[in-house]
């Protein structure tokens, strides 16, 4: 078993992918019409076969409340891995991106916390 697909809520699927492509370096996969909504992936370039991140859309009654809850403790929807997180970091703050929790090290990785934009906190993470 292994993991092909996993999701992240946003509140528009279109700004979504600007900001997952434009800012963070994913590449599109999928952009299907479905409806008023799109089945829409990205992956990263570091691994085009490997799992696609969807950018669902947040319509669902669920969704806010739940999203509400974990922004407002702080708690990141996903995590990302990256090779060097102080150059991500710095990449990231010059493109705008802002930043709940800095670059800390947490004893066998150093993390980073950002709002994407979208409804979500992330977590970039580079293991030691």
């Amino acid at each position: 078993m292994k993991i092909s697909m996993t999701s992240v809520f946003v509140d528009d699927q279109r700004a979504a992918l600007a900001f997952y492509t434009d800012v963070l370096g994913f590449e599109k996969r999928h952009d299907i019409p479905l409806g008023d909504d799109f089945w829409l992936t990205v992956v990263s370039p570091e691994a085009p076969d490997g799992p696609e991140l969807l950018l669902e859309p947040s319509g669902h009654p669920a969704v806010k409340p739940y999203r509400d809850a974990l922004m407002e403790d702080g708690i990141p929807l996903a995590q990302f891995a990256v090779r060097d997180l102080n150059s991500e970091h710095e990449r990231l703050t010059g493109l705008g991106v802002e930043f709940t929790q800095p670059p800390t090290d947490i004893g066998t990785a150093h993390v980073a916390v950002f709002n994407d934009t979208c409804g979500n906190l992330i977590q970039l993470i580079e293991m030691k």
